[in-house]
């Protein structure tokens, strides 16, 4: 309980602080025509629970003695993917250089896990060899940058930080993985410190330094949780199919139709959502129903290791199906619409 306390209210209070420093330097979301929010708000918030969440792993390492290769690949893949982060919110980068340094650190995570040369879809396991550790980096590049993709409205991506890693380390405890256990555990109770300040509306965003490292982190999380005998990788992904579909489904449409993926739009159905005249409040509510759903259906996947496969294409399908019914719904709908602002 007491290490709960210290999480929460050590991100709660940190938060404050870089909220202060934000509004005295001007570090500030400034809208535009492409933002679904129309007040100016401090951004940067995400370093309150960087560094919680890693003094936690440290602090756990040495009580618990768990692999140092762990440790490092986690806490400096963390670190590479916050400092940019943070750089990028004070001063924006060029998305040559943040793709490069995602490489770096992605690359750096790997090794140190030491790749993924196999992988669990329950009926099988299938042999990747080296080809492991490249779909393992490319996975990591891209968990970055969609969750940066998905962090567009208020409480949206800590409502998902925290209820994946809940119903993570949930999972991780039916699988006798108490490493993973504590970790998500431990990522949830820090984002939820956060999240009490960017919950709608939001007195503060979490920013790249935040973002981006929530994305490193849970595809961390799944690769060890997939090698340390854990909840399988594909049951993470199920978790987390909310935000990958959504990010990966808009990235394709927009490529189809001659736009470049990595440039700043209101395109996400989550967005178009808030567009039509959803409230942030009730778009982030509805996708924390619809994690709470993901989660049973992943449970039921991980106590039956046959229906592992088959439930996890089950899941993407009803979301790709969801996606396209929604876009088409709200897209038309949304143009020329003014912003909205969760008061």
């Amino acid at each position: 309980m007491i290490s709960v306390l210290a999480l929460f209210f050590g991100t709660w209070a940190i938060t404050g602080l870089v909220r202060r420093y934000a509004l005295r330097k001007g570090v500030l979301d400034i809208p535009n025509h492409r933002s679904s929010h129309s007040v100016a708000t401090p951004r940067g918030g995400g370093l309150s629970f960087v560094l919680v969440f890693n003094v936690f792993v440290l602090i756990y390492s040495v009580i618990t003695h768990v692999s140092l290769h762990m440790v490092i690949g986690l806490i400096g893949a963390g670190v590479i993917i916050a400092v940019l982060g943070w750089l990028d919110d004070r001063k924006d980068l060029s998305a040559g250089l943040r793709f490069a340094v995602h490489i770096i650190a992605a690359i750096w995570a790997v090794s140190w896990i030491g790749g993924l040369p196999e992988i669990s879809i329950g009926y099988r396991t299938l042999r990747l060899g080296f080809a492991g550790s490249i779909l393992a980096v490319v996975g990591i590049v891209w968990s970055i940058n969609l969750y940066n993709f998905m962090d567009g409205i208020d409480g949206f991506s800590g409502a998902e930080a925290v209820t994946v890693a809940t119903f993570g380390g949930l999972l991780s405890l039916l699988a006798n993985n108490l490493l993973l256990a504590h970790l998500s555990f431990a990522l949830a109770i820090s984002v939820g410190g956060f999240l009490a300040w960017n919950w709608p509306p939001a007195k503060i965003f979490m920013g790249d330094v935040g973002s981006c490292f929530l994305g490193l982190t849970f595809a961390y999380l799944a690769l060890l949780s997939e090698k340390t005998g854990g909840a399988p990788l594909i049951v993470w992904l199920m978790l987390l199919s909310v935000f990958i579909a959504d990010a990966t489904l808009t990235v394709i449409r927009r490529q189809m139709s001659g736009e470049k993926w990595y440039e700043a739009h209101r395109s996400h159905v989550y967005q178009l959502a808030v567009q039509a005249g959803y409230s942030h409040k009730e778009v982030t509510v509805m996708v924390i129903f619809m994690n709470a759903c993901l989660a049973l259906m992943a449970l039921i996947a991980q106590r039956f290791q046959s229906l592992l496969f088959p439930l996890f294409i089950i899941s993407y399908g009803l979301l790709t199906i969801l996606h396209v019914w929604l876009y088409t719904k709200w897209a038309t709908r949304s143009v020329g619409m003014p912003k909205t602002n969760d008061k």
